[in-house]
């Protein structure tokens, strides 16, 4: 099983620098290892070149983000399995070895994510994936071990292998057959939440996404876009519109898509209330850029065809904000 690790870079040589080296001391055995360069104008290429030879590069003509810098340079990656991962992702000892044990023992398996901790507290899960991800019916992300801010302590409660909804994009696995089958990532989301549009027509044609708590990396998260960036609020609510859109089946549609209006307006009111209306502006100007991609989001859905149960639990927003859940454990 051939199996290729691709970094995406854009303007990274500080978190090349810092991360590289794991990845490489601990995987070059195993895998290919390319950094896929977004248009950078720092010295990174130069860097990788004379420090780390049996690294390849693959040069995007343009900063196309996350969705197109992958689909551009993953026409040039020749391997069974592809590992997309942040260059901020800090890999341990053996980290490869159980999540290819999986796609070599389950066909069916498509997408396998790792266990995700804070680099600046491994004893808690990250944000950014933490123990797998899911969706709620009104198409809310959350994870095992991370429900909205809140963090787990990881006390070894998942280092289970299982079946989850989503992947994070910080360290995602995946078969290159059924990446290009089903024509990669859009587009054009740009950034932030194509990975559970990626996993959803995955499970959409019959495959599996899995979590695999025997391997561990560890993500500093936000080195790109801060948590408190008004940009990332922007495109986490667009985007999770859009795959409201393209991806809720039929029966839940109207009443999902109305749901989501009302449910990100009391997000906007939350913003204020709390002296963050740049945040407040953000979700107007992702709701401006919904409304003017809907009937292109429509088109798509029609193609694809729809998962059913996507939903495992009712409402994670009243769970978490007025009943006060805020471990995964304890979500009905």
């Amino acid at each position: 099983m051939k199996t290729a690790i691709v970094i995406l870079n854009w303007n990274g040589k500080q978190l090349l620098e810092q991360f590289l080296p794991s990845i490489v001391n601990f995987s070059l055995q195993q895998a290919d290892i390319y950094v896929a360069d977004n248009a950078s104008t720092d010295n990174s290429i130069a860097y990788i070149q004379k420090d780390f030879p049996s690294v390849k590069i693959i040069e995007n003509a343009t900063n196309g983000g996350y969705a197109k810098g992958y689909n551009d340079a993953l026409q040039a990656v020749n391997a069974d399995v592809y590992c997309l991962i942040n260059s901020d992702v800090e890999v341990t000892e053996n980290w490869l070895s159980p999540i290819l044990n999986v796609f070599k023992n389950d066909e069916n398996t498509a997408i396998i994510q790792p266990k995700i901790l804070d680099y600046k507290d491994k004893t808690k899960f990250e944000y950014a994936g933490a123990g797998g991800g899911f969706i709620d019916l009104y198409g809310y992300p959350y994870c095992r071990g991370r429900v909205f801010n809140h963090l787990e302590k990881d006390t070894s409660q998942f280092d289970d292998i299982s079946e989850i909804f989503w992947a994070s994009g910080a360290c995602l696995f995946i078969r290159s057959t059924i990446y290009h089958k089903i024509k990669g990532f859009d587009e054009d989301y740009f950034a932030h939440q194509e990975e559970i549009d990626l996993c959803w027509r995955t499970q959409n044609i019959g495959y599996s996404v899995k979590y695999v708590g025997t391997s561990t990396v560890y993500h500093v998260g936000g080195a790109t876009l801060q948590e408190t960036n008004p940009h990332k609020t922007y495109l986490n609510f667009r985007n999770s519109l859009l795959n409201v859109v393209k991806n809720v089946p039929k029966k839940w549609f109207l009443f999902v898509v109305f749901s989501r209006l009302i449910l990100d307006g009391i997000a906007g009111l939350k913003f204020i209330i709390e002296l963050r209306p740049v945040h407040t502006w953000s979700i107007l100007k992702a709701h401006l850029s919904f409304y003017k991609n809907f009937y292109k989001f429509l088109k798509k859905r029609k193609i694809l065809i729809k998962k059913q149960d996507y939903n495992l639990h009712t409402s994670i927003v009243w769970q978490y904000f007025v009943l006060g859940r805020t471990k995964f454990k304890d979500l009905k």
